[in-house]
């Protein structure tokens, strides 16, 4: 069953790019300037330190004094502290690759890194910021609100779910830390540039993926921007940003496709954490929980 869905996807997609070249080339173009202007200058140099970091062992110094205040209220080891904040900071899909890179350098345990990597896979805030907010929105006074509103419902519902573990006492093996060397600085290198080149990879095809939904036969407007916001985000916002539906309807949409983070996310993080196997059917109730939460304060919020 599996393989007939794929071979109709393939296809539909070789049928798209022969049948509409303008539109599949120009989706294309688009997906690969976010991927070569956005991500890559944010993202790579974040990803190669990342990696320094960790088979360093100067990570475990860095979080340890954190880890000390943060335990008492957020149920999360001294090496979890670093996917957490990092995701926040930096955006998806870096809080799940940091957080299987964790697990298979036994900093942390799969358990926490299982949990942990549902939360710290979020849009960054210079997306919102820069992107979201001012440039499709037009409306800097709604940056604070929507920053309280993506972010927090997945943090609450960590909490909730994990208040009683104690993943700061797992025991686990700590393994030797690599020297600083540049073997490891370019190790670091490779790896990093490999993350990003799969990454514009999966915002390519899901950018054509995405105007692809564009030509189903949905007559109406909200149920078509939903389709492409849900498949690809950037698209999707630029897509409803442009339509002529009224901000109060508008913005609660843009804000729901951010926190899902669309198809294309779920692909990517997918392919972030397939070594170490996280599962990824709680990653996706996580999201849907969070967009849907997020939908209804942005409703509330808006009227």
């Amino acid at each position: 069953m599996k393989k007939i869905v794929y071979i109709i996807i393939l296809l539909s997609f070789l049928s798209y790019i022969l049948c509409f070249p303008k539109d599949a080339v120009m989706a294309a173009s688009v997906g690969l300037k976010l991927w070569y202007e956005k991500m890559m200058p944010t993202l790579l140099p974040v990803t190669i330190l990342s990696y320094i970091l960790i088979h360093s062992g100067l990570l475990d110094n860095m979080t340890g004094k954190l880890h000390k205040i943060v335990k008492h209220f957020f149920p999360i080891s001294s090496a979890g502290l670093y996917p957490l904040i990092a995701g926040l900071l930096f955006g998806f899909p870096l809080g799940s690759k940091i957080a299987a890179e964790l697990v298979l350098s036994q900093k942390m345990t799969y358990e926490e890194g299982s949990h942990l990597f549902c939360i710290c896979n979020n849009i960054s805030p210079v997306f919102i910021s820069g992107f979201i907010i001012t440039d499709c929105l037009h409306c800097p006074k709604l940056l604070l609100p929507s920053y309280c509103i993506l972010y927090l419902p997945p943090l609450v519902l960590y909490m909730f779910l994990y208040h009683k573990k104690d993943f700061s006492a797992s025991a686990i093996l700590q393994k030797k830390p690599t020297s600083m060397n540049f073997q490891l600085i370019d190790d670091g290198i490779m790896n990093g540039f490999e993350t990003l080149a799969k990454l514009g990879g999966y915002i390519m095809l899901f950018a054509i993926l995405a105007q692809m939904s564009t030509l189903l036969p949905i007559s109406n407007q909200y149920l078509q921007c939903i389709c492409v916001g849900f498949t690809e985000i950037t698209n999707g916002i630029a897509y409803t940003t442009h339509t002529k539906m009224p901000f109060a309807k508008m913005y609660p949409l843009v804000m729901a496709y951010t926190a899902f983070g669309g198809l294309s996310g779920i692909a990517q993080t997918t392919s972030m954490v397939k070594d170490v196997r996280f599962p990824i059917k709680p990653y996706i109730f996580t999201k849907l929980f969070g967009t849907g939460i997020t939908f209804l304060l942005a409703h509330l919020l808006i009227q």
